[in-house]
C-alpha cells in the first residue's frame, strides 16, 4: 500500500493531481456543450489562438493571464459572432481566427528567444510544476464556470440545441454566447499551463464523446463527462509517475483508452440486444 501511495507524499504531485482533476471536470463540463454544438474543433483552435495572446503578453511584459485571457475571450467572441452574422461555417471561422493568432505567436517567438522556455511550458504543459497559485486559479475558474452553468442551465441548454427557436422564445442568445466564450477562454487559459496547448483539445472533446456513447440523456452526459475527465486525469498522472512519461500526454492516452473501452462496451451491448431480438423472434 505504501508503494501505491508513494507519489502522493510529494507536494508537487498532489498539486498536479488535484489541478489536473479540476481541469478534467472543467473541460468535461464545457466539452459537452461544445460537442453538442458541433464545434469540437474550437478547443483545438482556440487553444492555439490563446498561444498567440500568450506570446504577445510575454513580448510586451504584460501579466500572462490577463493578456492571454483577454486574447482568448476576444478570439472566442469573434468566432461566435462571425458564425452568427455572416453565415460562415463554424469550422471555417475557427480556422481563420485561430490560425492567424497562432501564426502571430510563432512570428513573435521566432523573433525573440528570451522567453522560449516559458512558452514551451504553455505549449506542452508542466503538470508537476503547478504552483499553489496556479492551483488556486484552476479551482476558482472551475467553481465560477460551474456556478454560471448552473444558473444558466436552461437557456444554455435551449441555445445549444436550437439557437433560433431559443431566440424566438425570448432567450438572450447573444449573452449566452458571450458567457460561453468567456468560460471557454478562461478554461483554456488555466489549462494550458497544466496540460499544454497541444493537449487541451483532447481534454475537451474525448470525455463528452465518451459520455455520449454511454448515454442519451443530457444530464447524465454532463455527469459522466466530468467523472471521466477527473478519473482519467488522476489515473493518467499516476501512471506517468511510474512510467516516467509526460503527464499531459499520459492523461490524454488514458482518456483515449477509456473512449475505446466505451466503444467496445457499446458494441457488445448492441450485439446482445440484436441477439435477444433474434431469439424472441
Amino acid at each position: 500500500m505504501d508503494v501505491l501511495l508513494a507519489p502522493f507524499r510529494y507536494e508537487f504531485f498532489r498539486n498536479g493531481a488535484l489541478s489536473s482533476m479540476l481541469i478534467g471536470v472543467l473541460c468535461g463540463l464545457l466539452g459537452v456543450y461544445i460537442v453538442l454544438r458541433g464545434m469540437s474543433y474550437i478547443g483545438h483552435g482556440l487553444s492555439h489562438a490563446v498561444f498567440g495572446g500568450a506570446a504577445v503578453s510575454f513580448a510586451l511584459q504584460w501579466n500572462f493571464y490577463a493578456g492571454a485571457g483577454l486574447w482568448g475571450f476576444l478570439a472566442a467572441l469573434l468566432i461566435t459572432q462571425t458564425v452568427r452574422r455572416y453565415r460562415i461555417s463554424a469550422d471555417a471561422a475557427i480556422g481563420i481566427v485561430t490560425t492567424a493568432s497562432f501564426a502571430l505567436g510563432v512570428a513573435i517567438v521566432s523573433s525573440k528567444h528570451r522567453f522560449m522556455q516559458d512558452l514551451e511550458a504553455s505549449l506542452f504543459g508542466s503538470i508537476l510544476g503547478v504552483t499553489v497559485e496556479q492551483l488556486a486559479g484552476v479551482a476558482i475558474v472551475t467553481t465560477l464556470v460551474g456556478m454560471g452553468i448552473f444558473v444558466l442551465y436552461r437557456p444554455l441548454l435551449f441555445t445549444t440545441f436550437d439557437e433560433e427557436t431559443a431566440h424566438a422564445y425570448g432567450v438572450r442568445t447573444q449573452r449566452i454566447d458571450t458567457f460561453f466564450s468567456l468560460a471557454l477562454a478562461s478554461a483554456i487559459i488555466v489549462s494550458m499551463q497544466v496540460i499544454g496547448v497541444t493537449l487541451i483539445a483532447a481534454a475537451i472533446v474525448i470525455p463528452p464523446i465518451t459520455a455520449r456513447i454511454v448515454t442519451d440523456r443530457f444530464d447524465r452526459m454532463l455527469l459522466i463527462s466530468m467523472v471521466v475527465g477527473a478519473f482519467t486525469a488522476l489515473l493518467g498522472i499516476y501512471l506517468s509517475y511510474y512510467l516516467d512519461t509526460s503527464s499531459g500526454a499520459t492523461i490524454v492516452l488514458t482518456q483515449a483508452a477509456v473512449f475505446v473501452l466505451a466503444l467496445l462496451v457499446s458494441a457488445i451491448r448492441g450485439r446482445n440486444r440484436l441477439a435477444a431480438i433474434d431469439y424472441h423472434v
